[in-house]
């Protein structure tokens, strides 16, 4: 994808979706706007955008359900622009299928920046990097942004691929909740651990046979999270 991709911004205050719309347009994207909840829908489904910038307190069709409904459609990455600034808040959007999450008041510029750290966890792997990475009948294909498990494609969010990626290109390596934060908020947001929690918990619930008795990502009490390096029974 390239920058005529459009953006989709589903926004009911006018003054705010054509602030974000000028400052992602001076960044050479194209955007589309819905200003409710169910044109916003329509569009996504007409247009297929590369991402969506999406309010909480829409008419009609909140914007929590719109964020439910575009992930049973599709893994484009999503970040809510709310008033709500509650962690609470930002843990049910993270948990419903959001990438991220700004509060307004908020700075267009930083909006930019965080639509463009998302899109580049969203895009290809560096190619110095290994293509493939397989553990049992889990695999992960870097190039094609692909998982598999026992052959039956998985659809992860970019933050979910990037946390997978990230976990299996070291088996056994304990990635502290701070490091990981590292590599989905590249800008060096302020974000609150439990974001993490979040998405390991919706990673698991994909890939794991049985999400009580993880066989891939484990929990290291206290610290973070590592890939298991212990080859299961064949």
């Amino acid at each position: 994808m390239d920058n005529t991709d459009p953006i989709l911004i589903i926004e009911d205050d006018h003054n705010i979706a054509d602030l974000v719309r000028r400052y992602l347009e001076r960044a050479g994207y194209e955007t589309l706007v819905a200003h409710d909840g169910r044109d916003g829908l329509e569009l996504a489904k007409k247009r297929k955008p590369r991402f969506v910038i999406l309010d909480v307190m829409l008419p009609g069709i909140d914007g929590w359900e719109v964020c439910k409904m575009l992930r049973k459609i599709s893994e484009v990455p999503i970040l809510i622009l709310t008033a709500r600034a509650e962690e609470m808040d930002r843990v049910v959007g993270l948990s419903i299928g959001a990438d991220d999450y700004v509060v307004k008041p908020f700075s267009p510029r930083e909006l930019v920046e965080r639509v463009k750290a998302i899109l580049r966890r969203s895009g290809p792997t560096p190619t110095n990097a290994a293509s493939v990475l397989r553990y049992n009948d889990l695999v992960l294909d870097s190039e094609k942004r692909r998982v598999t498990v026992r052959e039956t494609l998985v659809a992860l969010t970019p933050s979910e691929f990037t946390l997978l990626e990230t976990l299996m290109s070291a088996p056994g390596r304990v990635y502290t909740r701070a490091d990981l934060l590292s590599r989905l908020y590249l800008g060096g947001e302020s974000v609150v651990d439990r974001v993490v929690d979040v998405h390991i918990g919706k990673l698991r619930k994909k890939i794991e046979p049985e999400t009580s008795k993880p066989l891939y990502i484990e929990t290291v009490h206290g610290i973070g999270y590592r890939f298991t390096d212990i080859e299961s029974p064949s």
